[in-house]
């Protein structure tokens, strides 16, 4: 297993990406959190359910930052805080706006997991990325579903 170079005179081993039968429990994993991720305003029912969405979308961004400082690497920290304000201003914008917003925020940090799997840019997520894609996804995919029956924020 190699090595690379996180820090001045810190190496971590680099750890390749989960593939095949290695990704079946955190994607089941991940499909049952985007089930509770979909379902969390019954949770917490004396908030709006647009904000309850847009409360969680940061949350679920903000992870990587945890991850990104145990990296090490402080160009990766920088991204990822980038990254994880662009979801907080995502969410912000949905709670007055439309919540489709959130829908797109789930899809686009779903495709920034499946982008974070592919290339490991930041250090040690080895399961993460395909847990947290089948969180946003599905989320992404319920939440869809109940704006456009009208079983949440009817027209």
């Amino acid at each position: 297993m190699g090595a690379t170079e996180h820090a001045p005179g810190v190496r971590r081993p680099v750890t390749a990406p989960l593939s095949g039968g290695g990704l079946r429990t955190p994607v089941m994993w991940g499909v049952l959190w985007g089930v509770l991720q979909a379902a969390s305003p019954f949770a917490l029912f004396w908030l709006d359910t647009a904000t309850v969405y847009a409360l969680g979308l940061p949350l679920i961004a903000a992870v990587y930052i945890g991850f990104a400082v145990a990296d090490g690497r402080p160009h990766v920290l920088a991204v990822e805080t980038v990254v994880m304000s662009v979801f907080v201003v995502v969410a912000a914008a949905a709670v007055t706006g439309t919540v489709w917003l959130i829908v797109a925020g789930l899809a686009g940090h779903g495709l920034k997991d499946v982008w974070q799997h592919r290339t490991q840019f930041v250090a040690g997520t080895r399961w993460w990325p395909p847990f947290c894609a089948a969180v946003d996804f599905v989320a992404a995919l319920l939440i869809a579903i109940l704006i456009a029956t009208g079983f949440i924020f009817p027209s």
